[in-house]
Formats: structure tokens, sequence, C-alpha cells
């Protein structure tokens, strides 16, 4: 498969396998729960979701416990990360590719997207960003690491890896007809449901 970034072939290979093993248990689940339930207590109506870069589903986990009739889609590059995603949400509901790839066909009440943006290459963000856009039916879920100003820190031994930005500022003014309902942080060294020092936006589309 041909990529249009370095950061999408790194993900999709090993890199992105060894992934999976740091990121899954019941400790990060029950983080996800106490994530969720914060950051969309605003929300209402999130029977469908699709997740941008779902790894092996568990956001989507702690979302179907919140929401046990919600329908599922995600997207994931890394081919191993997809085939165990099979497990969490149907088979036919899996996008195994690019987020550049993928195509949005419907829209969905909750699009989420997270530690995903920071990965990825910042001349492609204009065009993920319009994809998230578009997939949201009501609300959008953006939970990244937040920085002012765009800056590039090392990751795991590679430059050009992890970028820090306003992204949700930065969707809002690209397409203005997203509201900012609710935002907040996720702490690391919270002592029962630690995150990964990520700050998270709800968007919701309106007319």
């Amino acid at each position: 498969m041909t990529y249009q970034t370095d950061q999408e072939k790194l993900w999709a290979g090993q890199f992105g396998t060894d992934y999976i093993a740091r990121n899954q248990g019941e400790q990060l689940l029950a983080s996800n729960l106490d994530f969720f339930g914060k950051a969309l207590r605003q929300a209402r109506g999130l029977d469908s979701c699709i997740e941008f870069g779902a790894n092996i589903g568990m956001n989507l986990k702690a979302l179907k416990l919140l929401y046990p009739r919600q329908e599922q889609f995600g997207i994931e590059i890394n081919a191993e990360a997809a085939r165990l995603l099979e497990d969490t949400i149907p088979k036919a509901n899996v996008a195994r590719r690019s987020i550049l790839e993928w195509q949005p066909t419907r829209s969905f009440d909750l699009t989420l997207i997270k530690g995903v943006l920071i990965h990825m290459n910042p001349d492609v963000l204009p065009q993920v960003y319009d994809k998230l856009h578009a997939a949201a039916g009501r609300y959008l879920l953006v939970a990244e690491y937040y920085n002012p100003q765009p800056v590039a820190i090392p990751y795991r031994g590679h430059g050009d890896r992890l970028f820090k930005r306003d992204f949700a500022g930065e969707i809002m003014e690209r397409h203005r007809n997203l509201q900012l309902v609710d935002y907040g942080f996720a702490y690391r060294r919270d002592p029962q449901f630690p995150q990964d020092d990520i700050t998270w936006f709800l968007m919701e589309k309106r007319a």
C-alpha cells in the first residue's frame, strides 16, 4: 500500500503494532469510562459513533458500556490493530485504511478522534479536519495534546512524529458551523483514572 506521509508508514508498520501492547487493559478501560463520562456529559442522542484511528477499540469499548445501543464504526491504518478491532465492533464496520484514504458516505451522531491528530503530518491536517466535519452529524469530540502555537517534540526516538497545537481551534476556524459545547483536561497523574495529559473539546454542528 502506498501512503502519502512518513507518519502513515510508521503507524501502519511494526511501530504501530508495538503500540497495541502498551494501550490496553482494565485500567485503561476504567480511565476511558471516566473520561467519556465527563467529556460527553453535555451530549445527547449518541446512537452512532465513528472513531478516526480506533486502534483495537479501547475507546469504543468504553463508549459501548456507556451507550449499549450505540452503532459503532472505526478507521484503523495498522492491519493487526484493525484485525483485533473486529473483536469489538462488526467486521463490516472496520475500515482498514489510512484516514487520508477514507471517504465519508454518511454522518454519525458522534465523531471521535483521540490521540491521533498529534501523530499526523501537519500538511494533511486540513484534509483530516474536513473529513471529521463531514462525518460529524451532530457532535465532534477531539482529544489531543494542546498548545497555543504548533510545536513538534521527539517521540520514542523519532523526530516529526508528534505535534502539539490548537487542533480544535483550527477546526472551528475552518468550519464555522461547529460550536464549542464543553472542554476539559485529563491528567496523567490522576490517582484513579489517569489519561495522557490530553485536552478535550466537544463541538456541536449547528445550522
